[in-house]
């Protein structure tokens, strides 16, 4: 799908249908069919596919073309149904526009055309489009941190503050899978937030050739600054991920192991009687106590007797 904006009013506006697409300041291509990479070359700009937006080497993802620089960053965003995804987003910064190309749908890019003139660099020229669109991305990648702070003091909380009866099977496997999405999603923003640094330094680094575009350096850096902060906090989650997770398998090995000194005190309770009933349940011909009428209330006080002995010895050990 191609989606064309224009400068008009200071705002950006989508392209009427009837006007060329060589009066776009900025064009969007969301999963491109051939036709509309057509009309693209039309203009000079070659799309890449998405085979070569995933390559991994920096200088597939960072490179001059034809008077054009194209940056590949990786965002998360969702594919059809809303199950977050990262993927590879191409910006293709050409003189007079702005081509992006993308696979699925990062929120920013839905929320950017209404607010393009609010951003420090407002919208007049394609680096100003892509600056805004930095801007945009960044606050986005900052609330998705925010989130995942707010769900894990939540996970925390279950972890460490467990309910009147204690934690429950349940409750300690809710936490520790609310740890592990927490850790997928902060790890999926640190790989956006590091290709994301790598394409505003290239773009600084490219302002030389532009002129008109110097005033866009402090913009840019500022960008810059944006991106290390929320490095920072990035890293910051990452620990709290691993406290909470190392916290949520001790709480379970806690359990275990409770679950298993149960089971062990249970059975060196029982075994003093069944040490007498064994005694008694012996074939032997001479036993006094087997014609004897108190015989049988003697064994069962005996085994009686010594579970409650047992029980008290743990008690004033402590270990009950």
């Amino acid at each position: 799908m191609l989606t064309a904006y224009r400068h008009a009013d200071g705002v950006l506006e989508p392209l009427p249908p009837d006007r060329p697409l060589s009066e776009a300041l900025w064009i969007d291509l969301f999963r491109p069919e051939v036709a509309e990479c057509i009309r693209v070359a039309a203009l000079g700009i070659e799309v890449p596919t998405i085979e070569d937006m995933e390559e991994i080497e920096v200088s597939n993802r960072l490179y001059r073309e034809r008077r054009a620089e194209v940056m590949t960053v990786v965002l998360p965003g969702v594919v059809g149904v809303p199950a977050p995804v990262s993927m590879p987003v191409s910006f293709i910064l050409a003189p007079g526009r702005l081509v992006t190309v993308r696979h699925h749908r990062p929120r920013s890019f839905e929320t950017f055309p209404t607010r393009a003139d609010k951003t420090d660099a407002g919208c007049d020229r394609p680096e100003a489009v892509f600056l805004g669109l930095v801007e945009e991305i960044v606050g986005r990648l900052a609330d998705i941190l925010e989130g995942t702070g707010r769900e894990l003091d939540e996970a925390m909380r279950n972890i460490y503050r467990p309910g009147s009866r204690g934690h429950g099977q349940e409750d300690l496997q809710k936490s520790l899978e609310a740890v592990g999405h927490a850790g997928d999603v902060v790890g999926k923003v640190r790989m956006s937030l590091l290709s994301m640094q790598r394409a505003v330094l290239f773009f600084v680094n490219g302002l030389p050739a532009r002129p008109v575009a110097q005033d866009l350096r402090p913009v840019a850096e500022a960008r810059e600054r944006d991106i290390s902060a929320l490095e920072v906090h990035a890293d910051f989650l990452t620990a709290r991920v691993g406290l909470a997770s190392d916290a949520a398998m001790g709480m379970i090995n806690l359990a275990q192991s409770n679950t298993m000194r149960i089971v062990s005190v249970l059975t060196v309770l029982f075994m003093p009687p069944t040490l007498i009933a064994s005694l008694y349940g012996m074939n032997f011909a001479h036993m006094p106590e087997l014609d004897k009428p108190w015989g049988y209330p003697m064994a069962i006080g005996l085994m009686i007797g010594s579970a409650f002995a047992a029980w008290g010895l743990f008690r004033w050990k402590r270990w009950l």
